[in-house]
C-alpha cells in the first residue's frame, strides 16, 4: 500500500513528519475538548500531560534526525 509504513519505523520524510505531528496535536485538541474540567481527575491531566512529553520526545527524535 503506497504510503503504507510499518508500525514502528522511523518517519525519516520531514512532510511525513509534519504530518504526524499535526495528527497528535489535533488528537490532543479534541481531547481537550472532550474533557469536562469540573468532572476531570487526576489520572485525565496526567494522561493530558503524558501525551504532550511524546509529542515532545517525537520533535525531539525528528530533530536529531536531521542532523
Amino acid at each position: 500500500m503506497k504510503g503504507a509504513r510499518i508500525l514502528g519505523s522511523p518517519i525519516n520524510d520531514k512532510n511525513t513528519q509534519v504530518v504526524f505531528l499535526k495528527q497528535r496535536l489535533d488528537m490532543f485538541a479534541e481531547l481537550l475538548e472532550a474533557i469536562d474540567p469540573v468532572e476531570a481527575d487526576l489520572e485525565d491531566i496526567d494522561r493530558m500531560i503524558q501525551i504532550v512529553e511524546e509529542m515532545d520526545a517525537k520533535c525531539r527524535e525528528f530533530k536529531n534526525r536531521d542532523m
